[in-house]
């Protein structure tokens, strides 16, 4: 099919309220449709149906975090030290070395504090304030997601 005919079928299907043409000639087929129109139908459906599924799992993670309190952690009163990415919490650059920080240590703003493995790429996270490591709130090599707090520091 020559390629001026599939420019002409595109600015009919433009310039008119049709939604979908489809031509055939002998072998070769040619279906050009609005995206607008075909899209919106498509892409509503799963938003819906996908929609009460995350309102679903952070309610039922809530419990979980509220069982995890009351089970006897601390509560933190420092300023959190929160995740920029979703990755693997590391506490040392290497696995025979010792952690960047321990609960108890006095670190300055720009300290190197943890890593987080992102795609393979080791991202150094940094304090963003001074003080003294109240607390790790994760377990080293654990998965972590975006703006979880890892440290607190007071």
């Amino acid at each position: 099919m020559d390629i001026r005919k599939v420019k002409k079928l595109i600015e009919l299907l433009e310039a008119s309220d049709v939604a979908e043409i489809e031509i055939k000639e002998g072998e070769e087929a040619v279906r050009i449709s609005r995206a607008s129109t075909i899209a919106a139908p498509a892409v509503a459906t799963p938003v819906a149906v996908a929609a009460p599924a995350p309102a679903a799992a952070p309610a039922a993670a809530a419990p979980a975090a509220e069982e995890k309190v009351s089970a006897g952690t601390p509560a933190v009163k420092g300023k959190p030290i929160n995740s920029p990415m979703v990755g693997t919490f590391y506490r040392a650059p290497s696995p025979s070395s010792p952690p960047f920080v321990e609960v108890g240590t006095h670190v300055k703003a720009g300290d190197v504090v943890c890593i987080v493995e992102a795609m393979k790429m080791m991202n150094q996270i940094e304090a963003d304030h001074a003080g003294v490591v109240e607390a790790i709130l994760v377990e080293d090599g654990e998965p972590v997601e975006f703006d979880q707090p890892l440290i607190s520091i007071v």
